[in-house]
């Protein structure tokens, strides 16, 4: 009789302790966005396709996508692809990844530990894909709503020991084979050391606005615009991020050499740090957002006939349920069970030539291993 006591408030105190971490959120009266209905012409196809975009929904699970859905009418532009399979993301230390250890594996192809950029599990640069694929005259770009420095986009360019050396991960960028970045900010560019910003300059050609008209013959651009132009957008931030996508394509599709093509990473950061405040409500404004990027690129895929376009996370943030809803009236609510990432495995989505090499289960670093396989045999 004891023991069954001891039993019971056992499990009283742990669903107490678990109930204190469980948040619920709503989102009611959505304006409903559409999404873009694929041709599917080249969808699958069996050539080797000569562009890839690899879009990162920092912190996107299935229910961060599930929520965006409901809120938009049941309609997104994600749900309109065929090709699907699953990611697990786990790093070389850690069950649950951070953002740059997972970023780093999209990156390069090695899992690594947590924390690292660009940097083995014994602290040893990796080669990341633009570096890979430069020699063979491919160009690469890198879009975000996080600060340049941020985990992702730093996996895409820079080689640091830990996410947190902001100005060694900056000073990077000069160095960097990238042809086009868009990211945060004008402000944080400008704390950077004054030998850090002067050898971006002289690298690029650095604008403050995706309308500045040196974006369409400057032949690197580096794109900063204030702070809150890549921040929230109940904060504020407007149509950035589907804007920058299509800039970073048309202007890395037209710096191409012949029978070249281009790498583009894309990603929507501010996902993740929604989910991490349990801001519910934001993060659905933050998904639809990216819906409009992933938009962007399926529609150039479509247009071109020769991109391949991967869609998918670095890791889940919060453990997300979708709990209620009504997506008539663009009402939906949601539970966060944590403040946290989780190791639950995240979607894939692609559209494209070899799409269907996506399908299944794969490891992070081995989305980046095919990745390269098909840019390195062009």
């Amino acid at each position: 009789m004891k023991k069954i006591l001891l039993f019971v408030l056992a499990a009283a105190v742990t669903f107490q302790v678990s109930a204190q971490e469980i948040k619920k959120g709503a989102i009611e009266a959505v304006p409903y966005q559409g999404s873009y209905h694929p041709t599917y012409s080249s969808d699958g196809a069996d050539f080797v396709p000569k562009n890839i975009i690899l879009m990162i929904g920092d912190g996107t699970g299935l229910a961060q996508i599930a929520s965006g859905y409901f809120a938009n009418n049941e309609d997104l532009t994600y749900f309109n692809l065929k090709h699907l399979g699953w990611v697990t993301t786990r790093s070389a230390t850690d069950f649950t990844t951070d953002s740059a250890a997972s970023g780093t594996a999209y990156a390069t192809g090695q899992k690594t530990y947590n924390y690292s950029i660009g940097m083995d599990v014994n602290k040893r640069p990796i080669p990341n894909i633009p570096e890979r694929v430069a020699g063979k005259g491919i160009i690469s770009g890198v879009v975000s709503t996080d600060d340049l420095n941020g985990a992702t986009p730093a996996a895409f360019f820079a080689h640091q020991e830990n996410r947190g050396m902001t100005d060694e991960i900056w000073a990077d960028m000069p160095g960097s084979v990238l042809r086009y970045f868009a990211a945060g900010s004008k402000e944080k560019f400008e704390k950077r050391p004054e030998a850090t910003q002067k050898a971006i300059q002289k690298a690029f050609t650095v604008v403050y606005s995706l309308d500045d008209p040196a974006c369409k013959t400057a032949d690197r651009l580096g794109v900063l615009p204030p702070a809150v132009e890549t921040g929230y957008i109940v904060k504020g931030r407007t149509d950035f991020l589907p804007k920058a996508t299509r800039q970073a394509i048309d202007f890395l599709n037209a710096r191409t050499e012949k029978d070249k093509g281009f790498f583009l990473m894309v990603e929507g950061a501010r996902i993740d740090k929604a989910c991490h405040s349990n801001d519910f409500p934001s993060a659905v404004k933050e998904l639809l957002d990216f819906d409009k990027a992933i938009a962007e690129a399926i529609k150039f895929a479509d247009e071109d006939g020769n991109t391949l376009v991967i869609i998918s996370a670095d890791h889940e943030t919060s453990g997300l349920v979708v709990w209620d809803g009504d997506p008539s009236k663009g009402n939906v609510e949601g539970v966060h069970i944590s403040g946290s990432h989780t190791a639950t495995p995240v979607p894939l989505f692609a559209y494209g030539p070899h799409a269907q090499d996506f399908m299944g289960v794969q490891g992070n670093e081995q989305v980046a291993q095919k990745i390269l396989k098909l840019l390195l045999q062009q």
